[in-house]
């Protein structure tokens, strides 16, 4: 979980298999407009490398989003944030 400065709670789900992300969901008390983008986000992040750093997954969620998404309360940097939490979550 990842509370972003001045946004909205942020939730990561995930597993990890064979060092890369795996049953990725986004969650939290956010607005994403459309609604595919949740989906796009969560296709986008599956498969990728645990070793990716913040900025990596940042890029990868921002290239996935649909043209003309609007995020209410939440950022790729946010969800790079929740991610890396949710792997040391794992690791432990």
């Amino acid at each position: 979980e990842y509370k972003m400065p001045g946004g909205k709670l942020v939730v990561i789900d995930l597993d990890v298999r064979e060092d890369h992300l795996a049953h990725v969901q986004l969650s939290g008390d956010f607005f994403l407009e459309p609604d595919q983008a949740l989906q796009a986000i969560n296709r986008a992040l599956e498969g990728r490398s645990i070793k990716l750093d913040d900025d990596a997954l940042a890029d990868v969620v921002r290239y996935a989003l649909p043209p003309g998404t609007v995020m209410y309360g939440i950022s790729p940097e946010a969800i790079a944030v929740a991610v890396r939490r949710a792997l040391l979550a794992e690791a432990s």
